[in-house]
């Protein structure tokens, strides 16, 4: 799958980055210059039962969260609910797409599950895919991605710049070919 794709980043962030913000602002920058632009950033956090997601493509906030039985603290991801979620970005993909972005790869992608299948489905459609990944994740996620992935900064700037590498600043990305496509 990752053999000739050269288009496939991850924002790797630090502890104290907040790659949500990042990505979200990209995506809202995209859809007001007419792109279309699937997938989810993440919004909240489990130390105080936050966690969600919110779908770049229609804006909706959806949960993800398990609702914790009285005596416990914290949160734990529903996986119910992150496969919800899942499905209607499968379905959004379907419907066609510029860039998709998953809003993390975390223990359940490392593993094969999770969000996963999105990455590769976006892939064998030639959709360029924005990822973010915690530093010390990023060992794991390039065995992921067969060392077939582009690292950026955890910044807008950095992003952007990515995205003008792959879209020639007003092309959709694959109106021309990728430099991989060329020496393939």
């Amino acid at each position: 799958m990752f053999d000739a794709q050269c288009d496939l980043a991850a924002v790797v962030y630090e502890a104290d980055q907040n790659p949500d913000w990042v990505l979200h602002d990209f995506a809202t920058d995209l859809s007001a210059q007419g792109r279309r632009v699937v997938g989810m950033v993440q919004v909240g956090q489990c130390a105080d039962s936050s966690l969600s997601g919110v779908l770049v493509h229609n804006g909706e906030k959806l949960s993800l969260a398990k609702n914790p039985a009285p005596a416990e603290h914290g949160c734990r991801l529903d996986l119910e609910r992150l496969q919800n979620a899942a499905a209607r970005i499968a379905g959004a993909l379907e419907a066609g797409a510029d860039l998709m972005i998953i809003n993390r790869f975390g223990k359940r992608e490392r593993a094969g599950k999770g969000l996963v299948y999105l990455i590769e489905r976006a892939l064998d459609a030639d959709i360029p895919v924005v990822v973010a990944v915690a530093d010390h994740r990023f060992t794991d996620w390039i065995e992921f991605a067969n060392g077939m992935s582009v690292r950026l900064a955890c910044d807008r700037e950095t992003l952007g710049g990515w995205w003008r590498g792959l879209s020639n600043g007003n092309s959709t990305p694959h109106e021309r070919p990728t430099i991989c496509e060329i020496l393939k």
